[in-house]
């Protein structure tokens, strides 16, 4: 029997998703049921780090942190990214404005958190220096999960600007020239009109910044490493602890299993929820 010349064609990506995708998932499975350092040979324990996982105090905690580090970062990302592209649509310096806030995040994380933590130190940052306001970041629970949040917008606000902005092009300028020959003001427009347009594109942009919230990790490690006392220890920064400083791989893989559960869990959950509403 012969196959398709459609499965030949798809066969090196299926092949790339088998290799990069699906066997690290299994294996993955497989590590979340031994008691493994990476040093020693590994223990099997069956479920007993899923079983851990459910009385971990740490995990819930950091879960909790990770949900108000969501609560911070997406409204204003959603809201930002809207109201920036709306407002810039149209002008001369449109492109130019775009590019400006792309150019975050084209620059290396490393970078950006070495530039943040000069500029914004509350001990002896240049704005400090330069305005006598500090962000008590080290020392102050609410200061460093802010910090974290503040960072996060400024890498990926300029993402969101593009995304709305390529929907705004999409809406047919008929629409809303009937509009307002029909005697809707600009106001109008932009409610009954534009709103109900950027319905899907705000539905993608709420499912990836719940999925990159939920997944953040590189921001707390650079930035904060869980400090100040461990107020901004979000899942994703809480999973690399476990694995790579107290060398725990099994319950490391248990945890990243529970994480990528809770993830889709959120992602369809909102998908269909605002689905509903539309």
């Amino acid at each position: 029997m012969r196959l398709p010349r459609a499965w030949w064609q798809a066969a090196p990506a299926l092949l790339i998703l088998l290799l990069f995708s699906l066997l690290p998932l299994l294996a993955v499975v497989r590590y979340a049921t031994w008691d493994w350092s990476g040093l020693s040979p590994p223990t099997p324990v069956g479920l007993a780090n899923f079983r851990r996982l459910l009385a971990d105090a740490e995990f819930w905690q950091a879960l909790l942190t990770t949900l108000y580090f969501a609560l911070l970062t997406l409204p204003a990302f959603l809201w930002l990214s809207r109201a920036i592209a709306i407002a810039i649509a149209g002008l001369r310096l449109e492109r130019f404005v775009k590019a400006l806030l792309f150019l975050p995040g084209l620059i290396t994380v490393g970078g950006s958190a070495i530039a943040w933590f000069l500029l914004y130190n509350p001990d002896y940052g240049l704005i400090t220096e330069l305005t006598g306001l500090a962000l008590p970041w080290n020392t102050q629970p609410w200061a460093g999960l802010v910090y974290v949040a503040l960072f996060t917008l400024w890498q990926s606000t300029g993402y969101g600007v593009l995304v709305v902005s390529a929907a705004l092009k999409g809406i047919p300028e008929e629409v809303k020239e009937a509009a307002r020959v029909d005697g809707a003001n600009e106001a109008q427009v932009r409610r009954y009109i534009v709103s109900p347009l950027l319905r899907p594109t705000m539905l993608f942009l709420v499912v990836l910044g719940t999925v990159f919230a939920i997944q953040s990790y590189t921001a707390v490690f650079l930035l904060t490493r869980g400090a100040p006392f461990g107020t901004t220890r979000v899942v994703g920064y809480y999973l690399y602890e476990v694995a790579f400083e107290r060398f725990q791989l099994g319950y490391g893989a248990a945890l990243t299993l529970a994480i990528m559960l809770v993830t889709l869990v959120v992602a369809i959950l909102q998908a269909r929820l605002l689905g509903e509403r539309r």
